[in-house]
């Protein structure tokens, strides 16, 4: 089974990541590709910051992409994370999985995405419009909502 871990500064190419996970074998082939959005808790976002320490995000990563493969019966998974400075729009991550058959592909990819969000150490600093900017730390929510933020403000 190929994995290809990425955590780039560079915008994420979302067709490279797709294409890193092509098999003839494959019956799916899926993408999700996270985008930073303008809104979260009716907060405007101006932009988001991510950074991690890269050697300890990476293993954790590679850890994930072994769990999975040893879970559902994938043919590659692709997962590339940006690092650095965001603004609107932009693609933070991207997860491709291909497999036999959709069920394991869209079932693997769900738990790829919710995971990594839980597990790894990629810390996330949202700076709103208005001036403020609250980190969102891994694995911090709450039971029926978005993770649970410090405040801290930016001059």
């Amino acid at each position: 089974m190929l994995a290809l871990i990425q955590l780039i500064e560079s915008p994420i190419d979302p067709a490279a990541v797709l294409e890193s996970v092509a098999a003839g074998e494959a019956g799916a082939v899926l993408l999700f590709v996270g985008t930073t959005r303008g809104h979260t808790l009716g907060r405007k976002t101006a932009s988001l910051d991510y950074t991690t320490y890269r050697p300890m995000a990476v293993k954790e990563i590679e850890k994930l992409a072994s769990q999975a493969a040893e879970q559902w019966p994938l043919l590659a998974i692709a997962i590339t994370h940006r690092l650095g400075h965001l603004e609107v729009g932009e693609a933070s991550v991207a997860i491709a999985v291909s497999a036999p058959h959709r069920g394991e592909a869209f079932t693997a990819g769900q738990w790829l995405i919710d995971t990594l969000k839980e597990q790894v150490p990629i810390w996330k600093k949202e700076n709103w419009a208005d001036g403020q900017s609250d980190w969102v730390h891994p694995g911090l929510t709450t039971p029926n909502g978005p993770p649970q933020t410090g405040s801290e403000r930016v001059e």
